[in-house]
């Protein structure tokens, strides 16, 4: 359901996997009942038909169903906790010149990949508070 590398693509605009991030939530916010009865409708493709159309857009995100913010908002919080730091260390880091020209070019361009990372999950969490 999630694909092979068991993540979920955002951007700044949008999620870009979007039917998958939607069908999870659908899924993981359903009771056991409400699971059985989609299941045993073959619910996944009439679903996924009337959804193409649809995006997870940020404005989207932001008026999802309670129980589908709070799974998406403590998920970006252990997202969060798996990094090494946090976002005002990665953005001191990359303000504080002499110690940003000590790191090599590799490091110099994980250090920009995380804090975009960080950036967009903090405006997940903003969006599903």
């Amino acid at each position: 359901m999630v694909g092979e590398e068991g993540a979920f693509v955002l951007g700044w605009d949008e999620v870009l996997t979007e039917e998958e991030l939607s069908v999870t939530l659908k899924v993981l916010c359903m009771s056991e009942e409400e699971f059985k009865e989609y299941k045993e409708q073959d619910g996944w493709e009439d679903d996924s038909e009337g959804e193409e159309n649809s995006t997870l857009s940020n404005e989207a995100l932001s008026r999802l169903k309670t129980p589908c913010k709070k799974l998406l908002y403590d998920s970006v919080l252990l997202t969060l906790e798996s990094y090494g730091s946090d976002l005002k260390a990665e953005q001191d880091l990359l303000n504080n010149k002499e110690a940003y020209e000590k790191l090599s070019r590799r490091e110099q361009q994980a250090l920009h990949v995380r804090y975009g990372q960080k950036r967009i999950l903090h405006q997940l969490l903003e969006l599903v508070r």
